[in-house]
């Protein structure tokens, strides 16, 4: 009884803190970078505006579930490769958009339809230049993401397409691949383990926990010139799995 009076106080007090943030957090930063834009290019006010909604992300993820919920960034990419990058994760929780805000780039995702459906967060998505793959062709989906990644812009990729309903790992979808290959940018493997039940499948109800992010090694072009999609997508998918397998214990690093 006590451990669940201590999960409602818990989830009362996130999401009311994050209504109010929400309220006045993204009014407030949406106002500062307008304003800085009209001294700058449009360019520097896109990154600004990409670096703000990271701002706001950290905040959701770091701040104000504190102390329940722990959130444990490591960055194990030894190559120094330059960026931009493709950033490929596995997706266990609706939470996962929020924790891309970890990564210290100037970042689009790529998402399904359901999160520009979302009040304000939905509006801020398109303004930033989050892109839905379902709702455009391929063409169109490649042609957007080559043009951001030329202007130096990562994109985040959930290729399994839905969050896992057991966390095992889903077979990856291949657009983002054929992007990679078209491009020649770095790949970059991301790890999330710990946040399958903040929240779980099917509700909001968030449980207390530590949440572990890993950066993996970047591939680079010279790495998997020649390969398909299909064997570029497989290769990242593994290197995946055997990360998570070592991040929960299953296997030695």
């Amino acid at each position: 009884m006590k451990e669940t009076l201590k999960l409602i106080c818990f989830n009362f007090i996130f999401y009311v803190l994050f209504i109010f943030f929400s309220l006045i957090g993204i009014p407030v930063l949406s106002a500062i970078v307008a304003f800085q834009s009209i001294f700058i290019s449009h360019r520097n006010g896109m990154k600004k505006f990409r670096r703000a909604i990271s701002w706001y992300g950290l905040v959701i993820i770091k701040a104000l579930p504190y102390p329940f919920v722990k959130v444990i960034y490591e960055d194990l990419d030894k190559t120094k490769t330059a960026g931009p990058f493709i950033f490929t994760s596995n997706h266990r929780s609706a939470s996962d958009p929020f924790l891309m805000a970890c990564l210290p780039y100037e970042c689009v995702q790529v998402v399904n339809i359901w999160p520009f459906k979302l009040p304000i967060l939905g509006f801020m998505a398109k303004l930033a230049g989050y892109l839905s793959v379902r709702e455009m062709p391929f063409e169109e989906f490649s042609k957007k993401a080559t043009g951001l990644l030329n202007e130096g812009v990562s994109i985040i990729v959930f290729p399994e397409g839905t969050r896992s309903a057991d966390g095992s790992l889903g077979q990856f979808h291949g657009s983002i691949f054929r992007v990679a290959l078209e491009t020649g940018y770095p790949v970059i493997p991301l790890c999330i383990t710990g946040n399958d039940k903040i929240p779980a499948r099917g509700t909001l109800l968030l449980r207390p926990g530590t949440i572990k992010i890993h950066k993996l090694s970047a591939i680079i072009c010279d790495e998997y010139k020649g390969f398909t999609p299909y064997k570029l997508k497989n290769m990242v998918r593994q290197l995946i799995a055997d990360e998570i397998e070592v991040m929960e214990g299953k296997r030695n690093a």
